[in-house]
C-alpha cells in the first residue's frame, strides 16, 4: 500500500441476530422482523424488535434484533456487557460461534436458551472485492488503523472481511469507540 487511505468507522452497539426458528420462539409463529432503519452493509437492517439478555448476574433489556434472519443465532456484546451480565464472550468475528458463550434471550412470546453464540465482535473492516483490490488487501489480512483526536490511538489486528455484499466500513464495539473518543461520523487511517 503506497498511500494511507481513510476508512469510515462505525460503532456496533450490542445486538442480536436470530434464526427464523428462534425469532418465532421469541415473538410468535410466522413472525417477520420489522425494519426500523437500513444499515450501511447492503441488505442488513436494524429492526423495531428488541429482546432481553439474561445472564447469571444481571440482565440487559431492549437489545436490538438485526435482520435479516441468519443460519445461527448470535449475540454481540462489549467486554463491559459481558462482565455486567456475567457471561463468557470470546473475541470472535461474527459467525464464529463454536465454543462461545451461552445466554438466555427473552422476547414477548417466549424464551430461548443459547448454548453458544455470545461473542465480543473482533474489530474488522468490510470491503467488497473491488475495494479490497484498490487497497491491495485480502480477506483475513490484519491491518492497523489510526484514529486522530484527543484520545488518538492505533487499532491493531483489524481483520479484513471481503465479500461481494459488503461496502467499505470499519466496525468497532462501544468499548473501543469510547477508548478512542469516536464521534458518530468517524474515520480512521489505514496504516498497513
Amino acid at each position: 500500500m503506497n498511500y494511507m487511505p481513510e476508512i469510515k468507522i462505525e460503532v456496533s452497539a450490542r445486538h442480536v441476530h436470530l434464526t427464523q426458528q428462534d425469532l418465532e420462539q421469541l415473538f410468535g409463529e410466522n413472525y417477520v422482523l420489522q425494519v426500523e432503519k437500513e444499515l450501511s452493509q447492503p441488505g442488513q437492517f436494524a429492526s423495531t424488535d428488541v429482546v432481553t439478555l439474561v445472564g447469571p448476574k444481571r440482565q440487559l433489556e431492549n437489545v436490538r434484533v438485526l435482520g435479516p434472519c441468519r443460519g445461527n443465532s448470535q449475540v454481540e456484546i462489549s467486554r463491559t456487557d459481558s462482565y455486567f451480565l456475567g457471561v463468557q464472550a470470546p473475541i470472535r468475528l461474527s459467525g464464529k460461534i463454536i465454543g462461545s458463550g451461552s445466554i438466555k434471550l427473552v422476547g414477548p412470546a417466549g424464551e430461548v436458551e443459547l448454548k453458544e453464540g455470545v461473542i465480543v465482535a473482533k474489530r474488522h473492516i468490510h470491503l467488497n472485492p473491488t475495494q479490497a483490490q484498490k487497497l491491495n488487501v485480502s480477506n483475513g489480512q490484519n491491518l492497523k488503523v489510526a484514529v486522530e483526536g484527543q484520545r488518538a490511538l492505533i487499532f491493531d489486528q483489524v481483520e479484513v472481511r471481503v465479500n461481494e455484499e459488503f461496502d467499505a466500513a470499519m466496525h468497532v464495539d462501544t468499548d473501543e469507540a469510547n477508548a478512542a473518543g469516536l464521534e458518530r461520523e468517524s474515520v480512521g487511517i489505514i496504516m498497513e
